[in-house]
Parts: C-alpha cells; sequence; structure tokens
C-alpha cells in the first residue's frame, strides 16, 4: 500500500454565511478539518479559519475526504447551543454520493451497528455484538451506466458511517481507498459530499439551511 502523503489543497476559503455567532464553510476535499498528528499535518479548516477569525470553535468535523458544509461557532455559547442540536439529532445532514454499481430500489434505509476496526484502524466495520448503532436513510437521485448517484441522510454520526453503510450494500462510493476495492477506488477524490445542513440560529431559534454546491 502507497504510504498517504498529506497534501491539503491550495485554494481560498469559501464562506457560505457568517454572523456574530457561528460560521458556515464549505470544505474542500482533502483538508483535515482539525490538525492531525505532526507538523506536516497542521494545515486545516480550522487553522485557516483562524487567521480570519480567532475565537473559531469546533462543533464537528467532516473526513478529511469529504467535502461540504460545516458549521464553526464564534463563541462559547453558540458552540454549546449548536453542539446540543448535534447530540440530540435535530441538525438535519444531507449528503451526495456516487456510488459504484447500479443500486436496484429507490430508497433504503441501512441499519448495521459500527465499531473501529483496531487492527486496521481507521477502518470502522460492522458488529453486532460490541458495535454502536447506526443507522442511514439512502435515496437514489440517478442511475448511470456502471454508477448510483444517490442522496444519503445520516440519523446517527458514527465515524465513516455511511461510506462503511454503502460499502455493506455492495455499492461502496467511488473514490473511497479504505473501503472500496479494484476500479471503484481508481478516482481523483472520494465522491461523497454534504450538500446540506439545516439547524436552529443558536441565538434567535430560526430555523436555517445552508448548502454547498456539489463538486461532482
Amino acid at each position: 500500500m502507497t504510504e498517504f502523503v498529506y497534501s491539503p489543497p491550495d485554494q481560498p476559503l469559501s464562506v457560505i454565511h457568517e454572523d456574530r455567532d457561528f460560521v458556515i464553510v464549505d470544505k474542500p476535499a482533502g483538508l483535515l478539518s482539525v490538525p492531525g498528528r505532526g507538523e506536516d499535518r497542521a494545515d486545516c479548516l480550522i487553522t485557516r479559519l483562524r487567521a480570519v477569525w480567532p475565537e473559531i470553535l469546533l462543533v464537528h468535523r467532516l473526513d478529511l475526504d469529504t467535502s461540504g458544509v460545516m458549521v464553526f461557532a464564534r463563541n462559547k455559547s453558540a458552540q454549546g447551543a449548536i453542539s446540543q442540536q448535534f447530540e440530540k439529532r435535530v441538525v438535519d445532514k444531507q449528503y451526495v454520493a456516487r456510488l459504484a454499481g447500479l443500486v436496484g430500489p429507490d430508497q433504503g434505509r441501512v441499519d448495521l451497528p459500527l465499531i473501529v476496526d483496531w487492527p486496521n484502524r481507521p477502518r470502522q466495520h460492522v458488529n453486532h455484538e460490541t458495535g454502536r448503532p447506526a443507522r442511514t436513510d439512502w435515496q437514489v437521485i440517478a442511475r448511470g451506466q456502471e454508477e448510483t448517484r444517490m442522496r444519503l441522510i445520516p440519523l446517527t454520526g458514527r465515524s465513516h458511517q455511511l461510506r462503511v453503510h454503502m460499502a455493506a450494500l455492495g455499492h461502496p462510493i467511488l473514490g473511497d481507498t479504505l473501503y472500496a476495492t479494484g476500479d471503484a477506488m481508481d478516482h481523483p477524490r472520494l465522491m461523497l459530499h454534504a450538500e446540506t445542513l439545516a439547524l436552529r440560529h443558536p441565538r434567535t431559534d430560526a430555523a436555517l439551511s445552508f448548502t454547498a454546491p456539489l463538486p461532482f
């Protein structure tokens, strides 16, 4: 296996929304949400944001290879309020993915418990004895000759949940170097994008929804 070399994209911040309580940004694929281990993985989205807003606080993360909508708080009160929404699962997150092969049904749900695969970290795997509950709803958007475009709605927030669940369906996400095999791995990036994020404003409680345009 080729050794991973972190090469974050050199592109300006894509800010979708900003107010005194939080910032919504479109994270590019290939950029860490937070610093990794080692000086070579110090460049990340939160570090770039703090160059503009030094007070920025983390609320949630996206995988390195996933692009799309992320929210960061600008004060402790907002961080606590938004984090509570994530914990109570009232934040609506919708992803778009390109999957290998043709998915037969138009919609469905994957309900498979997940746990870290310790000998093969950071991989996760399905484990019905010790796994934590994990559920994903999915809807077919379009079918091509050898792939399916899907909308994925995670009902829980486990690490690599969407990637493992789609692989368990027999249709891994294209470009997934951890869970796909063969030609399905041969793509310039992981074809997974956090398209929309809907939440309540931490100060006003207004219902808000934010969208990041699809890059594929």
